[in-house]
């Protein structure tokens, strides 16, 4: 007998019938022969509606956090029972627990906590009486018993995590597509789906813009060696494996294409290329906690660089405020320009390292097409540009064709 533990999003159970096909779908697993523990997210639009009454009882104040996890740990608390109740209904045993109940110790960052151990005794007792577990995802609490929520993709880190604690054989991430794509079929019709994908190439699509899978579940898989499968709650087709890379993958030089629109680019112009300076512009946008991706700095001839790196556009201002306080310290004549309207376009595989002229093909697709290129960032396995927002389209379906990964 087998162990899998599955996950639900809140489209695959946005509604009562929906919740109840998740259950038969629970069911019929379980029938197979295995053991079954399905995390459950809060259904489609409940948080957001929990939020906004949130806002509406505080009037201009803000909710303290613990209160806000408190409240919002409710979402996920309605839809694992009523995913009990609908198995129970059709001759089931199955019990709902709570991130806590099922052991899930966090550290006590509110809204934002990550876990820091699993006890899942209580787990494998309920298992092994024969019952299907249902598991609150997104939620748990501190050792001194504080409702913690984990924050973005956190149903989908509940699952991962919870496989691993208890050794499960797989982990199913049933969501509302069929699984990963070699680029986002809204905008390239010829994408196909991927049947196996490496633990390091999904996130390097997930940090691009690829919005399957959080970038921090992928990591806590691939440091646990947890195998799970992207697939789709709507149908019975087989998903995506995400695993450990095997040398059969590098035979594939490019996984996928991925393409983050509304991004932004700030550039400090003037600045001296002196020991020091890096360090007080990205300390100060660090201090504001801005994520920042894309950074180039131009080559110094005469003692004098420019700066430049992207952020969400939504960033700007906030970007701009933590900077304006070390201009000065910059020196002279230095200026700072932020401008939106610009996008990213990546090209990923672990192929990459063993194949060379892959940034060379990309460039010169986008160059047939005439689409200008604005910045350039490399890793190991990725490269990525920035193109104009307006050519973002075009950019992704005529490198998604330059490298053959159109659907045959």
């Amino acid at each position: 007998m087998s162990l899998i533990v599955q996950k639900y999003g809140g489209t695959s159970v946005g509604t009562p019938e929906r919740i109840r096909n998740v259950a038969r779908r629970i069911l019929e697993t379980q029938a197979e022969g295995h053991q079954v523990v399905a995390v459950v997210s809060a259904m489609a639009g409940v948080t957001n509606n929990l939020i906004k009454l949130a806002d509406e009882v505080t009037g201009e104040g803000f909710p303290t956090e613990r209160e806000m996890d408190v409240l919002l740990a409710t979402g996920e608390q309605t839809t694992i029972a009523l995913t009990a109740m609908a198995l129970n209904s059709m001759g089931a045993k199955a019990v709902s627990l709570t991130g806590a109940q099922a052991g899930i110790v966090t550290d006590g960052v509110h809204t934002k906590a990550r876990i820091s151990n699993i006890t899942p005794d209580g787990v494998h007792e309920l298992l092994n009486e024969g019952n299907i577990v249902i598991l609150a995802g997104f939620q748990g609490q501190t050792s001194d018993g504080r409702i913690t929520t984990l924050g973005r993709g956190g149903s989908d880190l509940t699952a991962i995590a919870m496989a691993a604690a208890i050794d499960a054989d797989i982990c199913q991430i049933f969501t509302d597509v069929d699984g990963v794509y070699t680029c986002d079929p809204r905008v390239v019709p010829s994408a196909r789906k991927i049947e196996e994908i490496s633990y390091d190439e999904l996130l390097e699509m997930a940090s691009s813009g690829s919005k399957v899978m959080q970038s921090r579940s992928v990591e806590f898989a691939k440091k646990f060696g947890v195998v799970f499968e992207v697939r789709s709650s709507l149908n019975n087709h087989p998903g995506t494996l995400v695993k450990e890379e095997t040398m059969s993958m590098e035979s594939i030089v490019i996984r996928g294409v991925s393409l983050e629109r509304a991004q932004a680019k700030v550039t400090i112009s003037g600045v001296k290329d002196v020991p020091g300076t890096a360090s007080r512009i990205f300390g100060a946008v660090g201090q504001a906690n801005l994520l920042v991706d894309m950074i180039v700095q131009n080559v110094s001839k005469t003692g004098i660089t420019d700066i430049s790196f992207t952020v969400h556009k939504d960033d700007v201002a906030k970007a701009e405020a933590a900077l304006r306080p070390v201009m000065p310290e910059l020196g002279e004549g230095v200026t700072l320009e932020a401008t939106d309207g610009i996008a990213k376009l990546s090209v990923v595989g672990i192929g990459m390292r063993s194949h060379s002229g892959v940034a060379a093909e990309m460039f010169k697709a986008l160059s047939d097409a005439g689409i200008n290129i604005e910045m350039i960032s490399t890793s190991e396995i990725k490269v990525t540009v920035t193109v104009a927002e307006g050519d973002i389209d075009r950019a992704a379906n005529v490198v998604h064709e330059a490298f053959g990964l159109g659907a045959a």
